[in-house]
């Protein structure tokens, strides 16, 4: 599918057809259900400061569940198009649109002292913000570190995943489990609980936030923490032509609620989801959580050492991973 076309020539019909916009509630599209974490993180939190710092004359409304439109994949051309004000999502459904975002999703990308949205933003305006057409960027996040939710399968070495179907997110976490001798499937967060039931995918590479986000505890048998798998990369995003049509004042809003400070929110959110979810595996009596040692962990690291050279030589991004590293 070649996404990344089809959003360049609708970004510049979108920014050539901008007009005043008077409405006073921006739609924000979720294609997850209102419990998810990105629901009190980042849109309820939006919602909160437009408001006060307009005396409620810009207000967000989230729409649950898909909603606006159904899957995670087209969720930034749903705010290009102007399906929805905003929408927020992953680079990796789209990776061939994201080549260089996505570097912070490869393991040890980002030294593990820096907060993803720190590296994210660090690259954004020199080398990032051409990867984001026709919208106007408002939040830039990565999850916390990836595990290994699987399906009876215990994970302890590379060797333990040969053979394996797991699903990654996009093209780096692909060629992580490429590396790792795993068959990488590629789909949405939201088909996974299914794929796993069924026997489809014998596991996920994704945040420990899945686990209570999607209810993927209910069909994890086993959980790996420990291994250098990367995180996962997010965005939400508003159409531009919405933007260009607000008053100074609610403009000014949104400038400052933006950024940094909403990218922060959201990442401290789900850092805080994955640790919950993972406390809770714990303590279920059917969910055993393997925490590699060191020595087991340098084993996941020697087989990916390579990923992170070759995917930044293959896309150009040498300046975007020094400016992540920072």
């Amino acid at each position: 599918m070649k996404i990344d076309k089809f959003i360049t020539a609708a970004a510049t019909a979108a920014t050539l057809a901008a007009a005043p916009v008077t409405a006073q509630e921006l739609k924000f599209a979720n294609f997850t259900p209102p419990f998810h974490t990105v629901n009190e993180s980042v849109i309820q939190k939006l919602d909160a400061e437009l408001s006060a710092a307009t005396d409620g004359e810009l207000t967000v409304r989230g729409y649950h569940g898909g909603e606006l439109g159904a899957g995670p994949v087209e969720q930034y051309v749903r705010a290009v198009q102007g399906a929805a004000d905003i929408t927020w999502g992953l680079p990796g459904y789209t990776s061939s649109q994201f080549k260089k975002t996505m570097i912070a999703e490869l393991p040890g990308a980002i030294p593990d002292e820096k907060r993803g949205y720190e590296a994210l933003w660090a690259a954004f305006d020199s080398d990032l913000s051409d990867e984001f057409p026709g919208t106007k960027t408002l939040a830039l996040w990565t999850s916390e570190p990836n595990v290994m939710i699987m399906n009876d399968a215990e994970i302890r070495t590379p060797e333990d995943l040969e053979g394996l179907k797991v699903r990654v997110a996009g093209a780096t976490a692909a060629d992580v489990a490429t590396a790792l001798g795993a068959t990488p499937v590629q789909m949405p967060i939201t088909e996974v609980y299914n794929a796993m039931q069924t026997g489809l995918i014998d596991g996920v590479i994704t945040g420990a936030s899945t686990l209570s986000d999607f209810k993927l505890n209910e069909v994890a048998t086993h959980i790996t923490t420990g291994a250098p798998l990367g995180r996962l990369t997010f965005y939400a995003v508003m159409n531009q032509g919405v933007y260009d049509g607000l008053d100074a004042e609610k403009k000014a809003a949104v400038d400052e609620a933006i950024g940094v400070p909403l990218s922060k929110s959201a990442e401290d959110a789900w850092y805080a989801a994955a640790g919950k979810a993972l406390d809770a595996a714990r303590e279920n009596p059917d969910i055993e959580v393997i925490d590699l040692s060191e020595d087991e962990a340098q084993a996941f690291a020697d087989a990916v050492s390579e990923v992170v050279n070759t995917y930044v030589e293959n896309v150009g991004g040498e300046d975007a991973l020094a400016a992540m590293r920072e």
